[in-house]
């Protein structure tokens, strides 16, 4: 054999290892986990190593997922993707995350760690009373942490009866909110 064909077959067969290795991590990655190749040339499986996602906190995924819902139905008692009030809103994105928490607005009174408002982050959540009384009646996950200014996504009984994202800034809610919370 002349050294042009060994030289090619050394090339293809370099080429094909690449190519069984790539296809390898992009089956792993889309299985929830990545093959990497070792020293010895041999794949393996091993965790997952997504190191994009590993970048982005909790509090981002929180809004990601919650960003998701956009426009779903305000429905009374609803905590589904079929509709949401306030509370079934903030609910449904954290259980989906594993993370418990109330059920009810007016639970979340005492519950998690009360932080100042200049100090918010994405995921932390807004406590408003209620329009008619004097209890914490509304509740909103922030989006976009600018203390005072800071937007949020809620599921909204009012004019547009859906989730939707809100400036804290809209009057009606600067009057009417309570204290941020932590609970991540």
């Amino acid at each position: 054999m002349t050294t042009k064909k060994i030289n090619i077959l050394k090339f293809a067969t370099i080429i094909g290892s690449l190519l069984l290795i790539l296809g390898s991590a992009a089956y792993g990655s889309s299985r929830g986990g990545s093959f990497l190749p070792q020293r010895n040339g041999s794949i393996v499986k091993d965790t997952v190593i997504h190191p994009i996602e590993n970048n982005v906190s909790l509090g981002d995924k929180i809004v990601s997922f919650g960003m998701t819902l956009l426009g779903t139905p305000y429905v009374e008692a609803g905590s589904g993707k079929n509709g949401f009030d306030c509370s079934g809103f903030v609910y449904f994105v954290y259980n989906h995350f594993k993370i418990q928490v109330p059920r009810s607005s007016s639970e979340f009174k005492n519950f998690g760690k009360e932080i100042p408002i200049a100090n918010v982050k994405k995921g932390d959540i807004l406590l408003f009373l209620s329009p008619t009384r004097k209890v914490i009646g509304h509740i909103g996950i922030v989006t976009n942490p600018k203390g005072m200014e800071s937007d949020f996504i809620h599921s909204s009984s009012g004019r547009e009866m859906k989730v939707i994202v809100t400036s804290l800034k809209k009057p009606g809610y600067t009057r009417r909110f309570v204290k941020a919370i932590r609970v991540l």
